[in-house]
């Protein structure tokens, strides 16, 4: 007998969902809340959960085309229209124009002690005329336990709260229910988050003074989710999640190369400048120049025709653009060109999370080609070293994501113990790591700059010595002593002392030069004079020979006389 088996490649359906509008938390649930059920979203007091259900309304309501009932219990409908209004929601204007349906409900449980007893038939069906009214297809209830304060039998309580978890069910509308933080529990009752499909647990705590705001989603049936504790703020424009998890390693690269402002700088990289969209981390204790090299980036990006944000949290705006001027960097102009912005605060003004979320708002509203922030060491005053990473690298994922080019600015600490902030919890982070710090000599001190790191392409080892002038910042050659590296006076030393031995040797090249043409002189004279005894001894030579000569020309002459005088044929008569 043969098994039949369901095909491995068949699609899993996908639980259906309603998005909020919410920004980060569509993210975090993965599509939103679970679409026609009910979600529960509890907490203590003062940590948004109002805030969250009319916004999700709000949202459905302008975003989605789905018309939203809210059933308040403690709130009227005026005092809640005047809450909102400071975030931009015009609750008159949906209600009038049939997109919202703000209702409330007050529940008194002397009265309905004096009336005997109390059920929820009531609020079926007030709630059922309302939502179909308009055709709602997103509900609020907030909050449940004033709903649920005239139940006095625990047993009755339980099944009145499943009975209105199954009605909402049954009507098809996606609802969010809030309710206040138990004692040990999630909520007072301890029943509303078993029969929740969705449980979202909001947290206002105080951490060093400075308030934090938490977002966990406990349990989601029939969908995953993100498990951690993401933080979240509320600001003027209503909810905003910020999680990790919603910034995924996929973003687009780019091979173009931008200049660091310093083309002494842009020389100790392989492809002469930064990557496009990277970012980069510039070290080094007080006083090495890490504001100045952040400014000179920022004018260079300026010069291009492209905008850059800058945020200080050490100096006003006017402060840095004053000294910049002394070292030959107009930030001013670019000011009022509006291709440059600075936004000043100290960092414990707000928490972690709120200069995010500014940040996040000043480059969705300015759209810059490149951000500066000057120092994020400055951030640990408002949060440890894992909340400043984790708050860090949400940043650097936001700006890679939108092609925006980031340098960041550190101060380090070379005192023993110290927690090093940039080095353990941000330059893994970073493509490209600028190294400055002092180059203690005799009585003096100087500054050098290294490339620790530089993804993506070859880099200089060398530390450069560099000085801070009217025109900007020089990068000076390297010198190199007996004893390593010198700089300031020692530099100049052995500088003067390279120029004397230069000196020297040119000299003694000289004197070569000079005795070589004395000796090639002599030489010269020494030729000519056995030149001239050799041609006087030619010369008597030729003589000599033109004597023989003549001598045997005469010999033979005298021979061919002597035989004329006395012919052979007298000779032999003779005989």
């Amino acid at each position: 007998m043969q098994d039949h088996k369901p095909a491995a490649d068949a699609a899993s359906p996908q639980l259906p969902k309603a998005p909020t509008g919410i920004s980060g938390l569509d993210e975090i649930t993965e599509g939103g809340l679970p679409l026609g059920r009910p979600t529960l979203v509890c907490g203590s007091a003062g940590c948004g959960k109002t805030l969250m259900a009319m916004e999700f309304l709000v949202r459905g309501a302008t975003e989605f085309g789905e018309a939203g009932v809210f059933m308040a219990f403690e709130e009227t409908a005026e005092e809640l229209t005047a809450n909102v209004a400071s975030l931009g929601f015009d609750l008159p204007a949906l209600q009038a124009a049939g997109k919202l349906r703000v209702d409330h409900v007050h529940v008194d449980r002397s009265e309905i002690e004096e009336t005997g007893e109390y059920d929820l038939e009531g609020l079926f069906i007030r709630l059922g005329y309302a939502i179909d009214s308009i055709g709602a297809k997103r509900v609020v209830l907030d909050t449940i336990e004033s709903l649920f304060s005239g139940f006095p039998n625990q047993a009755v309580l339980r099944s009145e709260i499943r009975r209105l978890f199954r009605w909402l069910k049954d009507k098809g509308v996606t609802t969010i229910i809030t309710a206040e933080r138990g004692d040990g529990t999630l909520t007072r009752q301890g029943l509303e988050e078993y029969v929740s499909d969705c449980v979202i647990l909001l947290d206002n705590r105080i951490i060093d003074q400075i308030t934090t705001r938490r977002l966990r989603i406990v349990k989601y049936r029939g969908s995953t989710h993100g498990t951690n504790e993401y933080p979240y703020l509320i600001t003027e424009e209503g909810i905003a999640v910020l999680p990790v998890t919603s910034l995924q390693l996929n973003h687009e690269v780019s091979d173009r190369i931008v200049s660091s402002g310093i083309p002494d700088l842009d020389e100790m990289f392989g492809l002469r400048g930064f990557y496009e969209g990277s970012s980069i981390l510039v070290t080094g204790t007080a006083g090495t120049a890490k504001t100045t090299l952040g400014a000179a980036f920022a004018q260079a990006v300026c010069r291009r025709g492209e905008r850059c944000l800058m945020f200080v949290f050490e100096e006003s705006p006017q402060q840095l653009i004053r000294n910049m001027r002394s070292v030959g960097i107009d930030l001013a102009s670019f000011v009022e060109q509006g291709l440059l912005r600075i936004e000043a605060s100290r960092p414990t003004l707000n928490g972690l999370e709120r200069h995010l979320v500014t940040i996040h708002k000043q480059v969705t509203g300015f759209r810059p080609a490149a951000v500066v922030i000057d120092p994020i060491s400055n951030l640990i005053t408002v949060g440890n070293v894992n909340e400043v990473r984790s708050m860090l690298t949400r940043l650097i994922d936001f700006l890679k994501v939108n092609g925006i080019t980031a340098l960041f600015t550190a101060l380090v600490n070379t005192r023993p113990g110290q927690n090093e902030m940039a080095e353990e919890g941000v330059s893994s982070l970073v493509d490209a790591w600028i190294s400055v710090r002092d180059l203690e000599g005799i009585g003096e001190r100087n500054r050098g700059i290294s490339i620790l790191k530089a993804r993506g392409m070859a880099h200089s080892n060398k530390v450069r010595e560099f000085i801070v002038t009217p025109q900007g910042i020089e990068l000076l050659d390297v010198v190199i002593g007996p004893a390593g590296i010198v700089t300031g006076a020692s530099r100049l030393t052995q500088q003067l002392q390279e120029q004397a031995q230069v000196l020297v040797a040119q000299q003694d090249l000289e004197r070569r030069d000079r005795e070589l043409e004395r000796r090639r002189r002599v030489l010269e004279a020494n030729i000519a004079n056995l030149r001239t005894e050799f041609e006087s001894v030619e010369e008597e030579l030729r003589q000599i020979n033109t004597e023989e000569e003549s001598r045997q020309q005469a010999l033979v002459t005298g021979k061919k006389r002597i035989t004329g005088a006395f012919p052979q044929n007298q000779s032999s008569s003779a005989t």
